[in-house]
């Protein structure tokens, strides 16, 4: 079998050429032949990487709109050209990649590996922390199959780890006889609640109302509380941290609903009546919030 790992830098070495000196896409392929007839001569699979390496060319805006949408705090041109690139390399295969072919842990693993050899002494930590909070956001694939990592963090203790709290919220509204949901798409393709940090000093209940006003516009009145949830995160910095988040049940006007232009992992908000929901692409969890929210306010009608 050829060797995946040593062709995976050979992408790596030729997407960090083209990154630094700007090349035009057209060009990114003949680069890639020449690195693999200078570095691994006979390695025959080049067909691989090709395909990797187009995952990111063709893919490269929207990887770089989830690599921000993770790491909020690190815009993309100031991430280093090692580290950016190790990440487009790892969306490339988690999102775009054949599952079968390549299992979504097997590409984080081998994007931190990448990190170690390449990187700093804080790449790979940040790599995983990124990787690591899209592989949560898509819904896990393949997560009952546990790596010796994985198994690792189960013996973490939580009560150890630092707390973020976040909030979001089901809204509503009543137009006629017709209920109606606003959901927010993000930028994995799936309709899911509009959710944020709280503050310092904030109840659940207000971080939700802030969040949804300055994502959405919408003025909302909180109903009920419908759900929480908490995973283990890996911060790019800090290491692990608990998010634990609130969904609440909320009502608005039925008013025109716009997406603030910073709302970062989003692209689109619409409003949708209860028949159009069953046919929408939601996250596991988003399913069950609705399903209970509609129980709640079919006992209002």
């Amino acid at each position: 079998m050829a060797n995946r790992h040593l062709s995976r830098s050979i992408v790596l070495q030729t997407l960090f050429e083209w990154d630094f000196k700007n090349h035009p896409a057209e060009g990114v392929l003949d680069m890639l032949a020449r690195n693999e007839g200078e570095f691994a001569p006979g390695n025959e699979d080049l067909a691989f990487m090709k395909k990797l390496l187009e995952y990111v060319i063709n893919k490269r805006e929207v990887i770089d709109q989830i690599i921000e949408k993770a790491a909020p705090e690190w815009p993309i041109d100031k991430i280093n050209a090692v580290d950016r690139n190790i990440l487009r390399m790892g969306l490339g295969e988690l999102l775009f990649g054949d599952h079968n072919e390549v299992p979504p842990k097997v590409a984080i693993n081998e994007a931190i590996e990448l990190a170690k050899t390449f990187g700093g002494d804080s790449s790979s930590r940040f790599v995983n922390g990124v990787l690591g909070a899209v592989y949560k956001e898509i819904g896990e694939p393949g997560k009952d199959q546990k790596s010796k990592r994985q198994k690792k963090n189960e013996d973490i203790d939580l009560s150890t780890l630092p707390v973020e709290q976040k909030a979001g919220a089901l809204i509503y509204a009543r137009e006629g006889n017709e209920l109606y949901f606003a959901m927010v798409h993000d930028i994995f393709g799936y309709w899911t609640l509009s959710k944020g940090g709280a503050e310092e000093g904030e109840t659940p209940e207000q971080a939700a109302i802030r969040e949804i006003k300055e994502e959405t516009n919408l003025d909302i009145v909180i109903k009920d509380k419908i759900g929480e949830s908490e995973y283990v995160a890996s911060h790019p910095q800090n290491g692990k941290i608990r998010k634990h988040v609130t969904f609440f049940l909320a009502e608005s006007p039925f008013v025109p609903v716009t997406l603030k232009n910073n709302s970062g992992g989003l692209d689109d908000v619409r409003w949708f009546t209860v028949a159009e929901v069953a046919g929408l692409k939601m996250y596991d969890d988003v399913t069950g919030y609705m399903a209970t929210a509609i129980t709640k306010l079919a006992g209002t009608n």
